[in-house]
């Protein structure tokens, strides 16, 4: 069920996931399709998402924004960064404190080089989503220097954890604190409305194709169930509740929504096992989400190992 929509306030809004941003000349969202897009919003009860491009946007989009509830999406380089709710950066744009969640956008490669750089931001921000930009560049030979980086940033939150903070890390945190999927939903939970008035299953699509319908027409999701847990064969059985599953990304590297990438799923898990061990580690020191239980230990790292037993 439909529960946010997003709005981008530009052709070039900056991208805050694993798609690169729009190369499309800067170009404001029309006051009438903003209108337009928030009367739909509040006509379906959903929730809005607003996001920024790196430049300035006409006054009247932005006092048009202010008339309903919101979250502002904003790279950190934005003149009213101050405003937002979520800052997006690279490592050249990484601030030094924030007081709203922060998404890093890198490449793997810069990740594996630079990860201890954000080990004074988990202190001071409330939290830290680092997204990939490359997954798909991931190979098995990268396997063991990701477990390690991974580590060495579970033994930071850890030493944090025992003086009494409460640093949230999406690679690592997030799956001690899930007991079921908690995706990305897009096509599923949200939607995207573009500047030109039609809806796309997400950001990454935009600019590409028909989309799924129009402020006009209204909304059309082709085979809308392929975007529900239910119906992906291998999620529906796995506990790496954290993962993205990043539809664009599916899409793109395997030609069908519902089934991720080797690449997403083994990093996935490398990122459920450490935060396994994170968990085990902090219970040493005290009692700690006592409500939560124990991850498992499994014997793989791509579910599609597994596919005789869960298909």
């Amino acid at each position: 069920m439909l529960q946010y929509l997003v709005i981008l306030l530009d052709d070039a809004a900056i991208s805050y996931c694993h798609y690169s941003k729009s190369h499309a000349k800067s170009q404001p969202i029309p006051l009438d399709v903003l209108r337009k897009g928030i009367r739909f919003a509040m006509t379906e009860n959903l929730m809005l998402q607003f996001v920024y491009p790196e430049g300035e946007l006409p006054e009247s989009v932005r006092k048009e924004v202010e008339t309903i509830d919101h979250s502002k999406i904003m790279p950190a380089t934005s003149p009213y960064a101050a405003e937002a709710d979520v800052l997006v950066c690279g490592w050249d744009s990484l601030p030094q404190s924030a007081n709203v969640p922060v998404v890093l956008r890198t490449t793997l490669a810069d990740f594996l080089a630079r990860y201890k750089d954000i080990f004074p931001l988990l202190s001071v921000a409330p939290r830290l989503n680092v997204v990939f930009t490359d997954t798909e560049s991931f190979a098995d030979e990268e396997v063991s220097v990701y477990k390690e980086s991974l580590s060495a940033l579970a033994g930071e939150l850890e030493r944090l954890y025992v003086n009494e903070k409460s640093p949230q890390l999406n690679l690592l945190t997030d799956r001690m604190m899930l007991k079921e999927m908690n995706n990305c939903g897009a096509g599923d939970t949200n939607i995207t409305l573009a500047p030109n008035g039609k809806f796309y299953v997400c950001p990454a699509y935009c600019g590409t194709g028909e989309g799924i319908g129009s402020l006009e027409l209204g909304l059309s999701i082709p085979n809308k169930q392929l975007y529900k847990l239910d119906h992906a064969p291998l999620c529906r059985h796995c506990d790496a509740y954290h993962c993205k599953r990043c539809v664009w990304l599916s899409e793109r590297l395997t030609l069908e929504v519902n089934t991720p990438s080797r690449q997403q799923c083994v990093m996935a898990h490398l990122e459920r096992n450490a935060a396994r061990e994170l968990l085990s580690n902090i219970r040493k020191h005290g009692i700690f989400l006592p409500e939560m239980p124990e991850i498992k230990e499994i014997d793989y790292l791509d579910p599609f190992e597994k596919r005789d037993e869960w298909l």
